[in-house]
C-alpha cells in the first residue's frame, strides 16, 4: 500500500515540476532486486502493515546518497522483515535535495517530518501506538534520520493539514552507517555536494552535520557501522555518539571489523554485522517501543 505525503503537489515545486520519476534496476541476478528510485516529484511513504501488531511502527528511510532513493536492499526488504516481527513499516521516498526543488537543502528532511507527522496520524488505522514510532535510516538516509532526530522541530515547510499538529519527533532513532558530518574531512563527498554544496561554508556544515545539532531533546539513538567501510567513514557515526553522550542522550553504538558499505540485511549475511536487526530489535525493546 502507498501513501502520498502531501495533498497535491508536494510544496516549493520551482524546477522539480519538470521531475518524472525512475526507476533503475541495478542487480544483474534476476532472482534478486536491487532497485532504486530517482526525480522523485511525489514523495510517499510504502506500508507494509505487521502481520501480527504488537503496537510499535518504524519509519525507514534508505539510503542512495541523496542522488536517488534506493527501493529494495535498504527499503522493502528491511520492511517486510519488521513486519513479520509485528511492527508496521513505512518505507520513505523523499524528495533529493539538487533536483530543483526551493529550499532544496531542507527538502528530505520536510518530508521525514510529514512522514513521521502522518504516521501518527494514521496510527488507529494499523493498529499500533503513535508514542511509539522510531525512525531508522541507511547512509545518507541515515543522515535524514540523524536529522530528524535532531531538528525534529525546526519549521521547513508550512502547515497543510491537521496532522502538522502532531509531533515528528521520533521515540527512538537508528541511523545504520550513516552519513553525519558535512566536515570536508570525513563527509561523504556525494553527500555534501548535493545537499548543501561542494563550496559550503561553515553555517551551512554545522546546519545539516547531525552531530552539531544534538540537544537533550534528541531521542536515544542506536548506531550501526563497519569499522572497513570505504564510503562512508566510520567517524561519522564516532562524531555523533560523542555529541549524544555529551548531551546526556542515550546511545547504543555498534562498531564491527568488517561489513563494508550498504551492507542492509542482504550483504550483512555471513558476516558478524548480520546479527544488526536483532541487536535493533532488542534495544528498541529495552526502551519501550515493542511494548
Amino acid at each position: 500500500m502507498r501513501i502520498a505525503l502531501w495533498p497535491g503537489a508536494a510544496p516549493g515545486m520551482g524546477a522539480a515540476a519538470l521531475l518524472s520519476e525512475r526507476i533503475t534496476e541495478r542487480s544483474t541476478d534476476p532472482a534478486l532486486r536491487d532497485r532504486a528510485l530517482d526525480r522523485i516529484r511525489t514523495p510517499c511513504l510504502d506500508v507494509f502493515p505487521a502481520v501480527r501488531p504488537n503496537g510499535a511502527a518504524v519509519l525507514i528511510m534508505p539510503g542512495g546518497g541523496y542522488q536517488r532513493v534506493v527501493i529494495d536492499r535498504e527499503g522493502h526488504e528491511l520492511a517486510a522483515w519488521l513486519a513479520e516481527r509485528g511492527v508496521t513499516a513505512f518505507v520513505l521516498f523523499y524528495r533529493l535535495p539538487a533536483e530543483g526543488w526551493d529550499q532544496g537543502r531542507n527538502v528530505p528532511l520536510a518530508d521525514a517530518q510529514r512522514a513521521m507527522r502522518l504516521i501518527r496520524g494514521r496510527a488507529a488505522d494499523y493498529a499500533f501506538d503513535p508514542a511509539r514510532v522510531a525512525a531508522l535510516g541507511f547512509s545518507a538516509g541515515g543522515h535524514l534520520c540523524a536529522d530528524l532526530a535532531t531538528r525534529f522541530g525546526r519549521s521547513v515547510y508550512s502547515a497543510v493539514d491537521t496532522h502538522d499538529a502532531l509531533s515528528a519527533r521520533p521515540t527512538l532513532a537508528a541511523p545504520i552507517y550513516p552519513v553525519i558530518s558535512m566536515d570536508p574531512a570525513i563527509a561523504h563527498p556525494g553527500s555534501r555536494e548535493r545537499l548543501i554544496g561542494a563550496t559550503a561554508g561553515a553555517i551551512l556544515e554545522e546546519e545539516h552535520s547531525p552531530d552539531r545539532q544534538v540537544t537533550a531533546a534528541t531521542p536515544p539513538l542506536f548506531l550501526v557501522h563497519a569499522e572497513d567501510d570505504a564510503v562512508v567513514p566510520v567517524d561519522n557515526s564516532l562524531r555523533l555518539r560523542s555529541a549524544a553522550r555529551a548531551a546526556g542522550v542515550s546511545v547504543d553504538t555498534h562498531l564491527f571489523s568488517e561489513g563494508g558499505h550498504g551492507f542492509g540485511l542482504r550483504l550483512a549475511r555471513g558476516k558478524p554485522v548480520e546479527n544488526w536487526p536483532e541487536l535493533f530489535l532488542r534495544w528498541a525493546g529495552h526502551h519501550g517501543l515493542l511494548g
